[in-house]
């Protein structure tokens, strides 16, 4: 079974963030496309089976199942736009979070996602003692939003992953206005087992409804500061995100496996 290594977000191998993509003519067993993604050890492992005129796309983290992710869902895009649908202009994923499209758009893949609702939320002691540092605001949605006095505070930061566990939402994002582009981020999720996702498109879909309504665009350009860093094209149109970026193939496996 052939297994594609594509580095989201970034036109370079070795930045952006690392996803597998597995094309299936028909699913595996759950367990079994748990053991193939804790053995890759990346922040998501997708799984994709054609449906008719759609593909079906599950991703999988080392600690489970989740209902939306970005960058393995412009990886997967990728590979079936490069090797399986080259005359296509846009592929339809059945998800958990509904279909989703990603169009060509030029050098760029550009992804609908729906907006997440942000509700304001009390600074705790506990998310200060978790990141070490102050916290200006925060939002829960799916997940917890902490909004920082700059930039510097976000590339710096060395949270206690133990502590995040304890505090609410499935990721916590941190973000602040950036220098060089509208807003800069990183992304933290050891409740699924992944320290720091390197590039999280859906916690763009935290991050960018905070940005545009403070800084009154619409059309924002952000970069997560990760180790690996990546840049993302983002649009808001009501309820929903437009996450726009580029990727990079790195690697074509085979995998030995009873199926």
């Amino acid at each position: 079974m052939k297994q594609y290594i594509v580095d989201a977000f970034t036109d370079r191998v070795f930045h952006g963030n690392q996803a597998a993509v597995c094309v299936l003519d028909r699913w595996l067993p759950e367990e079994l496309m748990m053991d193939i993604t804790r053995e890759n050890n990346f922040s998501e492992t997708a799984f994709l089976v054609r449906e008719g005129e759609k593909y079906r796309l599950r991703w999988f983290t080392p600690g489970g199942e989740i209902d939306l992710c970005g960058h393995a869902t412009l990886a997967s895009a990728y590979v079936l736009l490069r090797f399986y649908e080259q005359d296509a202009e846009e592929i339809v994923f059945t998800t958990l979070s509904g279909d989703l499209t990603v169009q060509r758009r030029g050098e760029l893949l550009q992804m609908e996602f729906p907006a997440y609702e942000l509700k304001k939320t009390a600074v705790t002691a506990q998310m200060e003692e978790a990141l070490g540092v102050p916290v200006r605001e925060a939002y829960l949605a799916r997940d917890l939003l902490c909004v920082l006095d700059s930039e510097e505070a976000v590339r710096s930061l060395k949270p206690d992953l133990e502590k995040i566990k304890e505090i609410d939402g499935l990721l916590l994002h941190v973000t602040a206005r950036g220098r060089d582009t509208d807003c800069v981020s990183r992304s933290f999720a050891p409740k699924l087992s992944v320290a720091e996702d390197p590039v999280c498109g859906s916690g763009h879909c935290h991050i960018i409804p905070y940005w545009a309504d403070r800084l009154g665009r619409e059309e924002l350009v952000a970069y997560q500061a990760s180790r690996r860093g990546g840049t993302l094209y983002c649009r808001r149109e009501g309820d929903k995100i437009f996450l726009s970026g580029k990727a990079a193939l790195s690697a074509i496996d085979e995998l030995f496996i009873d199926a």
